[in-house]
């Protein structure tokens, strides 16, 4: 399983992409499968490469993920025909059903995954819960960050540049 420092995740939020840690932009990372809420595998190389994609590594009890929601909704909502926007469920104090009653209670618009084997976190080096990843149409990362202060539209609009 996956070790999230909880150090990492209760850091203050930055307000400034790419910080030194996580993916390095420019990288195209490797397509890992994880799993749908169902327990079926999804390979993340359906979207990586084909489309602009925006990965939030996330977790119902994380409040820098909860500050995202609505930059992320109204990201979604502009730019959601171009754009795949991902939520990877980490590992770390939930599970499968836990994430589905959170769900239930607060439905989100976003296509929810579940790294139960950590293989994401590795694949994109994620840091911390509230980690986002923007990767162009071309599979490379374009943007990185984590925290509440991150200027989500700004990161998929940096994905759409051609």
């Amino acid at each position: 399983m996956p070790v999230l420092g909880v150090a990492l995740v209760l850091r203050p939020a930055m307000a400034q992409a790419q910080d030194d840690l996580g993916i390095p932009l420019g990288t195209t990372p490797k397509a890992v499968t994880i799993e749908d809420l169902e327990g079926q595998p999804v390979d993340l190389g359906q979207f990586i490469g084909k489309q602009a994609v925006l990965l939030e590594f996330w977790a119902s009890w994380c409040p820098l993920c909860r500050a995202l929601e609505p930059k992320m909704a109204a990201a979604r909502r502009q730019h959601g025909d171009q754009v795949a926007f991902i939520l990877v469920a980490v590992a770390v104090n939930q599970s499968k059903s836990s994430i589905k009653r959170h769900l239930e209670r607060h439905p989100m618009p976003f296509r929810v995954l579940w790294d139960t084997n950590g293989n994401a976190v590795r694949a994109f080096q994620a840091p911390s819960t509230s980690y986002v990843v923007t990767l162009d149409q071309t599979g490379r990362v374009v943007y990185t960050g984590s925290g509440e202060d991150q200027d989500i539209g700004a990161a998929v609009r940096a994905a759409l540049r051609k």
